[in-house]
């Protein structure tokens, strides 16, 4: 009870269990999708660990550009979607289409054609670079075909449809775990192709994705269907106002994801053991880790939704019981993954030194979980979902750069830290980020209704 607002404790866990669970499964299948390609990477050593694990770095900043507009569109498909407006759902996906095509085009000429200078971005190693070469070059291809499956997807978790997408990670992780298997180790009679057999592997399983999301909206009759034109029948008014909240998210997720490969570049050139132990150990984390960050998808689709029809006190009030339901499920998440680390790091093939950081990297994880929770929750969550995306990108890039990548490089190449203790001194930049997002939250200044006049 806020404010006099009563939420039925019985329909918040049931609509939060049916819209979050889904969201959780296919965020733990995605991280295993990671996983498994690091792990069977890892079995050839070292070397094409690091390798592979600097040449993603490329691909972690075009995910999450293309995840930054997608859930800045989300602000705009949740908040339609609480209107039952599906034409208008449509035109923002059209627009979504437009942009991550056009920006995922740049991303795969800088990859397929110039692969050296972009792993020269993460590493002075001329053998490493070699390694990432080679996947990088096959794998480029993936950033056109995430760009065409993510506007849709995304699409359908707005719309409270979360179990498609399940459906659809699901095929495409199967996909990726058989090919991977075949192809890196040379099975059922197909060649060895090592490092390149894993961005092959990749390559099919994106292609089998994009061909499941266009079956379960366009074959199936899904409500997100409609004629190609219908997509692309938005003016320059609504697009206008689309890319105004995305433009936001975006660069949001694209200078921090920036930020973050910057980090990585500090540890990649701590060497080939302190790198390797810090990607098994993230590896291992985000299979754990990736499902918390579903309370924050679902407080974006649900808080979206009760902005969309104006109710701002009972908006308020579900983002607190989001809040705390999220903190709770990370501690307990965060705690299982530290209790099951041992199986996790022996699937890894790494030397003593680097099984004793991984080790010591998890428990700070563990520890730092509960509050990166929190702060994704606002950014992701409460400030997206009420059009708040300009401070929310303003807030993580200016710590992310100011603190997190400064305190990675002064750690890494000047104090000389072991790459445990660069991490730690790394998450100095969450607890100033989490103290300011959370005055803006207590505030109530995030929550907007971005579709009247629309």
């Amino acid at each position: 009870m806020e404010h006099g607002i009563h939420i039925d404790n019985r329909k918040f866990y049931r609509t939060l269990l049916a819209v979050a669970v889904p969201i959780a499964l296919q965020n733990l299948i995605s991280s295993s999708f990671f996983l498994v390609d690091t792990v069977m990477v890892g079995k050839l050593g070292e070397l094409a660990l690091t390798g592979t694990g600097l040449a993603t770095q490329a691909f972690s900043v075009h995910w999450m550009m293309i995840f930054g507009f997608c859930t800045g569109c989300s602000t705009f498909y949740s908040q339609f979607w609480g209107t039952r407006d599906l034409p208008n759902i449509r035109k923002v996906v059209g627009v979504a289409w437009t942009f991550c095509m056009a920006a995922s085009l740049l991303f795969f000429c800088a990859c397929a054609f110039a692969p050296h200078w972009v792993l020269s971005l993460f590493t002075n190693d001329p053998v490493v670079n070699d390694v990432g070469t080679g996947y990088l070059r096959i794998a480029a291809i993936n950033f056109l075909l995430v760009a065409a499956a993510q506007p849709l997807v995304v699409a359908l978790r707005s719309t409270q449809q979360t179990k498609i997408p399940l459906y659809i990670t699901i095929i495409a992780f199967f996909t990726n775990t058989i090919l991977n298997y075949a192809l890196i180790f040379g099975k059922f009679g197909l060649p060895r192709m090592e490092v390149r057999g894993a961005a092959l592997a990749t390559v099919f399983s994106r292609v089998i994705e994009l061909l499941a999301t266009a079956y379960f909206v366009f074959g199936r009759k899904n409500v997100l269907a409609g004629p190609l034109k219908e997509f692309f029948a938005f003016d320059r008014e609504f697009m206008t106002r689309v890319l105004k909240n995305a433009a936001a998210t975006t660069i949001n997720e694209g200078l921090w994801s920036a930020g973050m490969a910057a980090q990585n570049a500090a540890y990649g050139r701590m060497g080939v053991t302190a790198f390797a132990s810090y990607k098994a150990a993230s590896s291992i984390a985000d299979f754990f880790l990736m499902a918390c960050f579903a309370t924050s998808a679902a407080a974006l689709i649900l808080l979206g939704e009760q902005l969309g029809q104006g109710n701002y006190e009972y908006a308020k009030a579900l983002s607190k019981k989001l809040l705390h339901a999220g903190l709770a499920f990370s501690v307990f998440m965060a705690t299982l993954m530290y209790v099951c680390r041992g199986p996790f790091i022996g699937l890894f093939t790494l030397t003593e030194e680097a099984q004793l950081w991984t080790n010591r990297i998890l428990l700070i994880t563990a520890l730092c979980q509960p509050l990166q929770n929190h702060n994704a929750f606002q950014v992701v969550g409460t400030m997206r979902s009420g059009g708040d995306a300009k401070f929310a990108a303003i807030c993580e890039v200016a710590t992310v750069w100011a603190i997190r990548v400064p305190l990675a490089f002064f750690g890494a190449l000047v104090l000389r830290l072991p790459i445990y203790l660069v991490v730690l001194l790394c998450e100095a930049e969450s607890v100033i980020k989490g103290i300011i997002l959370y005055v803006r939250y207590r505030s109530g200044k995030w929550m907007k209704n971005m579709i009247e006049g629309m």
